[in-house]
């Protein structure tokens, strides 16, 4: 018996949010794995660095051409090929013990990890109805960091376990599961299981991109992605447990439950968050504004703390960085907002670029500050991290600037069209005020 409309909306959305939780998984591994990674390949700060900057350089290289590709082959190839793409990476990162193999990798990971995301959002649009879109953007990215809580505890545990081989190996298994699972059941939409768009030409690629970056929407809502993930990414995805371990004296346990507190502050926050975006889409700039806020103010408190940081002002920390994964996800409702739905693909990636740059940027920098500071070795003390993350204050001054520069640019526009140029930024006379700041 076939599933009622709205049931089969769920399964379609459920699978490809499925392929998405592993892939954030793939996306972590390595920063739980941080001090084990240098200890099996012998390297520094920098070079451990070098290969998530590297994955993340992939991720944000490839997200406008996968976006392009998004608008013209769908979401059901791209999230099955970037699920296969990611278990092959995992699986070398299993059984290689040499810098080169790992760095492969963390290509591969990072190629199929940039497919992933934005084709699974791609799926919401067309199976539920518009007024549902910004919450379930929302709960898309706050469901899929489940996935760092498989790395935080079950990936962790069998590091401590079993072993470097096991554990990656065991997450390329996870891959290949979702692989199957989004080939049984995606459907790109409820009319076609494969929705191929118009061919790619450079024509085409030109129109569609150029479009995309001069609407000041889409480049406010990739001030916004770049503002809002980056230090939690970092936190997450590199330099948090070692921090925690090294730099706090926590034990690996304790750390992994700070990466728990983090998850769950953002799957917690995340439907308010829609929430209010939904309903107050003219304020979405205030709500980012709030959360970059919160984000600096904890590192400030965290940095100037004398010694190692109380374990309150820590669960301080890992709570304000946990709102920056859903405070970025306005980003792509700006993307949304602005664009129309035949290039909604290309602007998705326009956006999705801004975090992943802020994040691989601070990433590299963190790691070229440890190891001028401990020649190289990983005998790290709190001096040493708290000089090295405070070089995101200087990446997240350059993000306000930007959000506040495209804001009133997107403002002005928007005022010159009345926001009839796409229906879901039409606004009534009260939003026409609030816009204006008349009451």
């Amino acid at each position: 018996m076939p599933l009622r409309p709205e049931a089969r909306a769920w399964a379609v959305w459920s699978a490809g949010l499925a392929a998405y939780v592993i892939a954030v998984l793939h996306r972590t591994s390595l920063g739980v794995a941080g001090l084990d990674a240098q200890h099996r390949f012998d390297i520094g700060a920098s070079t451990l660095a070098s290969f998530a900057v590297l994955q993340l350089l992939v991720y944000a290289g490839l997200q406008i051409p996968v976006g392009m590709l998004l608008d013209r082959f769908g979401s059901l190839r791209l999230v099955l090929s970037g699920a296969l793409l990611m278990a092959a990476g995992q699986t070398l990162m299993a059984f290689t013990d040499d810098v080169t193999g790992a760095v492969v990798a963390r290509v591969l990971v990072g190629a199929g990890d940039a497919m992933t995301f934005i084709s699974v959002l791609r799926l919401v649009p067309h199976w539920f109805p518009a007024k549902r879109v910004p919450v379930l953007t929302q709960v898309t990215g706050i469901v899929g960091q489940i996935g760092q809580l498989l790395s935080a505890v079950p990936l962790a545990a069998l590091l401590a376990g079993p072993g470097w081989t096991t554990a990656f190996a065991g997450a390329a298994g996870a891959g290949v599961f979702v692989a199957l699972v989004a080939f049984a059941a995606l459907h790109d939409t409820p009319e076609r299981r494969v929705n191929s768009g118009g061919a790619i030409t450079w024509r085409r690629l030109g129109s569609d991109l150029s479009g995309a970056w001069r609407h000041p929407g889409t480049r406010l809502g990739l001030w916004t992605h770049f503002t809002t993930q980056f230090t939690g990414t970092v936190f997450a995805l590199m330099w948090g447990v070692p921090f925690l371990i090294a730099g706090e004296g926590l034990s690996r346990g304790a750390a992994s439950s700070l990466l728990i507190v983090f998850v769950l502050t953002g799957m917690a926050s995340g439907p308010v968050l829609g929430l209010l975006t939904q309903r107050h889409p003219l304020r979405r700039s205030w709500l980012v504004l709030g959360i970059v806020g919160a984000n600096m103010g904890a590192w400030a408190l965290v940095i100037a703390w004398p010694g190692q940081a109380p374990m309150a002002l820590l669960v301080l920390l890992v709570v304000a960085l946990g709102l920056g994964g859903p405070g970025s996800m306005i980003g792509f409702d700006y993307a949304r907002t602005f664009n129309p739905p035949s290039r909604l693909g290309t602007a998705t990636g326009v956006v999705n670029v801004g975090g992943f740059v802020a994040s691989l940027l601070t990433i590299l920098l963190i790691g070229l500050i440890l190891d001028a500071r401990t020649g190289g070795s990983a005998d790290y003390h709190i001096a040493d991290f708290r000089v090295a993350m405070s070089v995101q204050f200087a990446v997240a001054a350059i993000g306000v600037i930007g959000i506040l520069r495209t804001r009133r640019l997107a403002r002005r526009k928007m005022e010159q069209e009345d926001g009839v140029v796409f229906p879901s930024l039409r606004k009534t006379r009260s939003d026409r005020r609030e816009l204006s700041g008349r009451r």
